[in-house]
């Protein structure tokens, strides 16, 4: 059932974003008086699902959920319609247009992905406002993975800056440290401040390690995985583990890290239920996990910030957040291709994008989700790449500046080597997919 909800909420974003990506191209074709002959969401060699015509242009939906199209007529494109492309030009084609109008064609499905993003964020803040936790107010410190560790950070550190600058917002640490090569780490650690150096070439293992940084939290049972031990042992929901074989241990990762010891032996573990201290005894399965989740909702633990915006206010907030997410992907973007930092062994195909989203449905985070897909799509089109409408843009502004339009031919060719490349894209995404999620 997670994994429906999860997929329901991906391609439901993923419709409205081609869908209002490609509307984007059909308007500015339709008001440059260029003929549309189709509109797809989707694609779909050899047959369509639904296909309807409405005056010049077929509106349909493929079966193969890749992205979608519109095939405006004289125009060279994955549709390698050179029958078309032979016949005298006619008035209401692509090819007939001053670049200039062909250029606004190109560049508006992404035009719209930036707008859409910048509306979508408007009406999340207005209505939900934000919610974040501050960094000043992380007050049990910092729980990080080994690779965390070999940076020089510890668990229970206080993260107080980033090369010297505050980060108001603690969930934008690691993309902080990671998006700026941020250089050192000021910490409170036990009370003296500390500076800890990141060591140089640690780019490329830092862009893989999702789990680098999070909140350290006491621990409370919150739930139990089927054949819990610990729930056979007696523990309930709502028990505060404080200890182990009468040794304090107040949080989570400090309690699995310690019980690792015990593997397979017996063990007093220390709680506290309802106020009173219980010691309950547990064999220690050989994995070291007693099959308890924590309780993980940081409002128990911490004082968040609460931010409410009227309905005006909240837009210059939502273009701003826009530009941000812009900017941040851009620069995700080139760590991702960077062969000094191998960021391409993080990227990631319709799995990981589809994980993203939860497993329950939150209309919240569903549209924060999709304003970052958003601004996803429109970096990746208008990147100058062949079959994109970046590559188009490419050949349009050569033609404007030179006065030349490219030769037919090389369009064409142009536009076969950039879906083998597209698609050897595609592929290597997904395959990374598949070797993350089953393999690895």
């Amino acid at each position: 059932m997670d994994i429906l909800i999860q997929a329901s909420q991906f391609f439901l974003s993923l419709s409205i974003l081609i869908i209002l990506h490609e509307f984007g191209h059909f308007a500015a074709a339709k008001s440059f008086g260029m003929r549309v002959e189709s509109f797809y969401l989707f694609f779909n060699p050899y047959f369509s699902l639904f296909k309807k015509k409405i005056g010049d242009t077929v509106y349909g939906i493929g079966w193969l959920p890749l992205g979608g199209y519109v095939k405006i007529a004289g125009m060279i494109d994955e549709s390698m319609d050179k029958e078309q492309m032979a016949k005298p030009a006619e008035d209401w084609e692509f090819r007939s247009k001053p670049a200039w109008q062909r250029l606004i064609v190109m560049i508006g499905g992404v035009t719209v992905n930036v707008i859409l993003a910048a509306l979508i964020y408007w009406m999340v803040l207005f209505v939900y406002g934000e919610t974040y936790l501050p960094t000043k107010n992380v007050t049990y410190g910092i729980m990080v993975d080994s690779l965390g560790q070999e940076i020089g950070l510890r668990n229970g550190d206080k993260i107080i800056t980033l090369d010297g600058k505050e980060v108001e917002n603690f969930s934008k640490v690691p993309m902080e440290i990671i998006l700026n090569d941020v250089k050192t780490i000021q910490v409170d650690r036990d009370g003296q401040i500390v500076d800890v150096q990141i060591p140089e070439g640690m780019m490329s293992e830092l862009i893989k390690a999702p789990g680098l940084i999070s909140v350290r939290i006491p621990f409370y049972v919150e739930k139990f995985a089927p054949g819990s031990v610990a729930e056979a042992a007696g523990f309930v929901k709502g028990d505060q583990i404080v200890g182990l074989n009468d040794n304090s241990i107040m949080y989570f990762d400090a309690f699995k890290t310690a019980l690792q010891e015990f593997k397979g032996q017996e063990v007093n573990v220390n709680v506290l239920r309802d106020g009173e201290a219980k010691s309950i005894a547990v064999s220690v399965p050989e994995d070291g996990l007693l099959g308890v989740y924590p309780k993980g909702d940081l409002a128990e633990f911490f004082e968040l910030e609460e931010l409410k915006y009227g309905f005006f206010e909240s837009l210059p907030k939502g273009i701003e957040k826009a530009g941000q997410t812009l900017v941040n992907y851009v620069k995700q973007l080139k760590l991702l291709f960077s062969p000094k930092n191998k960021g391409y062994e993080s990227l990631g195909g319709f799995l990981t994008i589809g994980s993203i989203f939860t497993t329950t449905w939150d209309w919240n985070h569903f549209w924060n989700i999709t304003a970052f897909l958003s601004i996803l799509l429109a970096v990746m089109n208008i990147l100058p790449i062949p079959a994109l409408d970046g590559g188009h843009v490419m050949f349009l502004l050569y033609e404007m500046i030179t006065g030349r339009q490219p030769h037919e031919k090389v369009m064409e060719v142009a536009q076969v080597v950039g879906m083998v490349l597209l698609f050897s894209l595609l592929l290597f995404a997904n395959g990374n997919d598949i070797y993350k999620h089953f393999f690895k």
